[in-house]
């Protein structure tokens, strides 16, 4: 019988890294190899995106992303914040819950496109290095929808016989919620809020495309675009994708610590 080898986990990935790798300096050196006169193409290499981090200067990424972070951070604290509320009081008002529902709805489906277009045109422009209010507010409306079906999905997972011991003992509505619910919930709560991070960066990425911002990853790469600069708007991608993933694991490690009894949270 032919015994399986198992591979460690950070060797596939370490794997999968250079092969992935290797496949966009292929791709970027035939399909898109750059014109005569043309320093790079559509897609330059991975050493040309290398160079243009060093070209760029760390002070640059430093000076954008700060701006955007902030903006996202806000945005993360305000639409997870008022998500958590409103479900809150879905336990312990349950005819509410409808009118919660169809508001979730109503930002999930609006597109952000015409949100941000009106945004952009009622809230104050930011001043010089400060957060855009349309990048704040773009991201905590990207964070919200999933944080409220998050949240009511993990409190009304309550066992029913908990929750009736409650009751049996005086218990109301709102000690159920903190004795009971709260505590089936957080595992539900702390995975919207893993998915809340790299949506919450990627509104306030969106929100500064729309203008009136004077620092921040948007306007960098709508500079990078303008200046036919690839290489450099590929490396604000990258680092892009980079911070959020960082934020997505970081929350993942805090779920683990706080909910530990969570299966989901320990097997992640």
């Amino acid at each position: 019988m032919t015994r399986r080898v198992r591979l460690p986990s950070w060797l596939v990935g370490v794997f999968g890294v250079i092969v992935l790798i290797a496949v966009w300096w292929l791709i970027s050196v035939t399909f898109f190899a750059p014109a005569s006169g043309v320093e790079t193409g559509a897609v330059p290499t991975p050493l040309e995106v290398l160079l243009g981090f060093g070209n760029s200067g760390l002070d640059y990424y430093v000076t954008n992303f700060t701006v955007t972070l902030k903006a996202a951070g806000i945005g993360f604290l305000w639409g997870n914040g008022i998500a958590l509320i409103l479900a809150a009081l879905v336990l312990v008002f349950p005819l509410l819950e409808g009118v919660v529902m169809q508001i979730a709805t109503i930002t999930y489906c609006i597109p952000t496109v015409v949100i941000g277009g009106i945004a952009v045109i009622v809230i104050k422009p930011p001043e010089l290095g400060d957060p855009s209010g349309t990048a704040i507010f773009l991201a905590a409306l990207s964070v919200f929808f999933t944080t409220v079906v998050g949240s009511l999905l993990g409190l009304k997972s309550a066992d029913r016989s908990s929750l009736d011991l409650v009751t049996v003992y005086g218990g109301s509505r709102i000690t159920q919620l903190r004795k009971v619910r709260l505590v089936t919930a957080l595992p539900y709560v702390l995975n919207a809020l893993q998915i809340a991070v790299p949506a919450a960066f990627l509104g306030a990425v969106l929100g500064e495309f729309f203008g009136k911002v004077n620092a921040g990853v948007g306007p960098a790469m709508i500079a990078a675009q303008q200046t036919m600069n690839s290489a450099q708007l590929w490396g604000l991608a990258l680092a892009s994708g980079a911070v959020s993933l960082a934020g997505f694991l970081l929350v993942g490690l805090i779920a683990r610590l706080v909910a530990p009894w969570s299966a989901g949270g320990a097997d992640r």
